[in-house]
């Protein structure tokens, strides 16, 4: 017969007629017995069925004819063995196709199966088929699966039963049937050609291996199973994946041909699985630097730790993003507010700790912290249960001594904070479909430059982006949606924030945000919020409004321009001072307003666009710029568009310097303030004294300080009627409200005068 090649591979064994020395009576193994000169074997010519073939008398229980020559065994390849064979006389004994299995050492490989379904001889002089397919994957049909340890095999059969019967053998053949087990027109590795089970619990991560090196290029293919892997796997091919991966939460799946979200998805039972391990995957590869979602959208039944998504980093400061899909949040009771109230001490001179906390155990990390005294968005950045403290994402204004304070742990579907810092991060393209059931994103407690690019916060239950400590240094915010829950409700009754700060630096630019609490609490300094349109209004008529932006410190060097501030208003305070009367330093400072549409609709006439509440007394201002803004009221007028809340204390307008508020319009706004103020006064009686008013025009109803100029509109003329030219002086801070001036002349005079007033110095 012809021998059968299969690439380079030599499968088949000689015909008996070149000789009996290659045929083994045992297992085949160099220096084993051999049917050469033996009295129950002889070679036979002329048979009408097989022409030349072997004779063999059964005389053992177990009668073996192994061919002595190593059959290679490969990955993906599948061997068939097939005897033909007939009864010639004697008792009628059973056939199998029977293997020995060797390493690559050449010793018996333990465990394996060795044999083909037997079959019974049932007739003298018929010829009987008897065959078996052997291989290293466990598929359907193979009968021997000898896994990727089995180096070559030495081939042929077993006769057992009674003995003394007489057979004709035809040659053996062994041919290559790989095909019957690759899918037509597909270029596919199977893992089970490599050993893979499949069956949940055996590690098949060698098997992967092996058909990942072998791929050379076509795809992998997962079929229907359970594939346990117990340690990290790295694939530079493609993969498809029918059946899925089971993996410990620290081994780390690499699928580098096709980094994205849905093989991810395709691999593994659960898509919050699937997403954790991709995030793992981006974490560990330097080949990739973006996550793409691929427009999924993943159904999140509970808050993902995405660092214990990722055991062996603590912290990252390489780029990377994630991109291009949605996060769903399912209803369920892992989203509950878990709110815990225990007994602490607060001290300004260590002013970012809460000491002695009872029960410390009780209270985590991220939770936000409410009491007397409190600022808005204060967070528990970090805890040491030894020593029972916690340390505060901020300084409390009010909260000296020992009192029960609230800790308010929300629910997010993105929780960073078990990192110690990330720099880089970024998300674009992404959806947070809270609804109303989880809050979006919690950031680590400190790092740089996390990105938030057109992404949609779609109904978060309590908050959007949170920062628990300085994770939002240089934060980038840009082109994103942020859609309350709470849009029924009206603004008295709404608790949820969009955004909070506590680093500096950070970007908030081109958004959108629909009546929220509060759009932005900001901490730090250096802020530019530019762009936006953030709205916050409700039905109720003359109704109260919220701030859209909180700023909490004093000197915050923060430019807001060109926003559509709609039914809110930018608050200024110093609400995260630990000493909040103020004893050194700029105070109120450094704050651009510019160029902003500020509208308003039936609101009450206290109402004001621009608000500074001081917590302490002594403050002042020095340095506040609000130029080319426009100031509009549907509906019924407001008094001012901006002024000074003294809930707790008012401004020092005595120490009042470098205030810039001019070139603003006001429509349906009764006092239009401007610094330097311009005045037209008519003094129609003769008097040596001018009182002038500034008929509250000066921002926040400050003093008037300063005259800059003085030019008569006409003629100055005496109690003769002649024209005078002195020149007068201006007793400045006259009235009850200090916001008067008295011009001063030499004689009685009047006339008519342009003044223009300040309120700094």
């Amino acid at each position: 017969m012809n021998k059968a090649i299969t690439e380079g591979l030599q499968l088949m064994p000689p015909a008996f007629e070149a000789g009996l020395g290659v045929w083994s009576r045992g297992d085949g193994t160099p220096g084993s017995d051999t049917y050469a000169g033996a009295a129950d074997a002889a070679l036979v010519t002329g048979d009408s069925d097989f022409g030349s073939c072997l004779e063999l008398q059964k005389t053992e229980s177990t009668q073996r004819l192994r061919f002595m020559g190593q059959t290679p065994i490969e990955p993906g390849c599948y061997l068939q063995i097939r005897v033909r064979l007939k009864a010639m006389s004697g008792a009628l004994p059973t056939v199998r196709v029977a293997g020995f299995a060797a390493t690559s050492a050449g010793d018996a490989l333990s465990g394996v199966v060795t044999t083909g379904a037997g079959v019974t001889l049932s007739a003298y002089g018929r010829v009987e088929e008897v065959t078996a397919i052997v291989g290293v994957g466990t598929r359907g049909g193979v009968d021997m699966p000898w896994g990727l340890d089995a180096e070559y095999g030495h081939f042929g059969l077993d006769l057992s039963g009674p003995s003394g019967g007489v057979v004709r053998i035809e040659d053996i053949e062994i041919r290559d049937v790989t095909s019957v087990f690759v899918r037509d027109m597909l270029s596919l590795v199977d893992v089970r050609d490599f050993g893979a089970l499949g069956d949940g619990s055996t590690d098949d991560h060698a098997a992967f291996e092996a058909a990942d090196d072998a791929a050379d290029g076509r795809r992998i293919l997962v079929p229907a199973g359970t594939y346990r892997i117990n340690d990290t796997l790295s694939l530079a091919h493609e993969v498809i994946f029918e059946g899925r991966l089971s993996m410990p939460t620290d081994a780390i799946l690499l699928l580098t041909k096709d980094f994205s979200f849905p093989p991810y998805a395709a691999a593994f039972d659960s898509e919050e699985e699937a997403f954790k391990k991709a995030f793992q995957a981006l974490i560990n590869n330097v080949d990739h630097a973006t996550l793409d979602l691929g427009g999924r959208m993943i159904a999140v039944t509970a808050p993902i730790d995405m660092q214990a998504a990722v055991p062996n980093r603590t912290s990252y400061a390489t780029r990377r993003i994630i991109r291009n899909g949605q996060f769903n949040a399912q209803a369920g009771s892992a989203w509950d507010t878990e709110v815990v109230t225990q007994r602490a001490t607060y001290s300004a001179s260590n002013n970012r700790s809460l000491t002695n906390v009872q029960n410390i155990s009780s209270v985590q990390v991220g939770a936000r912290v409410s009491g007397a005294g409190v600022g808005r968005e204060i967070y528990v950045k970090s805890k040491n249960t030894a020593t029972s403290e916690i340390t505060l994402s901020a300084p409390l204004y009010d909260a000296e001594g020992t009192q029960n304070f609230t800790f308010t742990l929300n629910k997010y579907m993105l929780d960073f904070t078990g990192f110690s810092s990330m720099e880089k991060f970024g998300i674009s393209g992404v959806e947070f479909q809270c609804n109303g059931e989880a809050s979006a994103v919690k950031l680590p407690p400190a790092g740089k430059v996390f990105v938030f690019d057109d992404c949609f916060f779609t109904k978060p239950k309590d908050r959007a982006i949170t920062s628990i400590g300085t994770g939002c240094q240089g934060m980038l915010v840009d082109n994103c949606q942020f859609l309350s829950d709470e849009d029924p409700l009206d603004v008295s009754d709404r608790t949820s924030i969009a955004i909070n700060v506590n680093g500096n630096d950070v970007k908030l630019r081109h958004n959108r945000a629909t009546r929220f609490r509060h759009w932005a609490i900001l901490s730090g300094q250096n802020h530019t919020i530019t762009g936006n349109h953030f709205f916050q209004g409700d039905s109720v008529a003359a109704g109260v409004r919220s701030a859209g932006i909180v700023l909490t410190q004093t000197f915050c060097s923060t430019t807001i321009s060109d926003n559509y501030i709609d039914n809110c208003f930018v608050e200024w305070s110093n609400e995260y001072d630990a000493t909040p009367d103020f004893d050194a330093g700029f105070s109120f400072s450094a704050l651009s307003v510019a160029n902003n549409v500020f509208l308003s609709g039936d609101v009450a006439p206290w109402f004001s666009y621009l608000v500074i509440r001081p917590y302490g007394t002594g403050h002042f201002l020095n340095g506040l710029s609000v130029v080319g803004n426009k100031f509009r009221s549907l509906g019924d007028n407001i008094d001012r568009a901006e002024r000074v809340d003294t809930s707790f204390a008012a401004l020092d307008f005595n120490r009042t310097r470098d205030v810039f508020f001019e070139g603003n319009t006001f429509h349906n706004v009764s006092a239009n303030v401007m610094n330097p103020l311009r005045i037209n006064h008519d003094q129609s009686s003769k008097s040596a004294t001018w009182r002038i008013g500034t008929d509250n025009r000066l921002p926040f109803q400050g003093w008037a300080r300063g005259v800059d100029a003085v030019m008569g509109k006409n003629a100055i003329r005496n109690t003769s009627g002649a024209a005078v030219y002195h020149m007068p002086y201006a007793d400045t801070e006259q009235g009850t409200g200090r916001d008067e001036i008295d011009l001063k002349w030499p004689e009685a005079v009047d006339g008519e005068v342009t003044l223009t007033i300040r309120m700094d110095r």
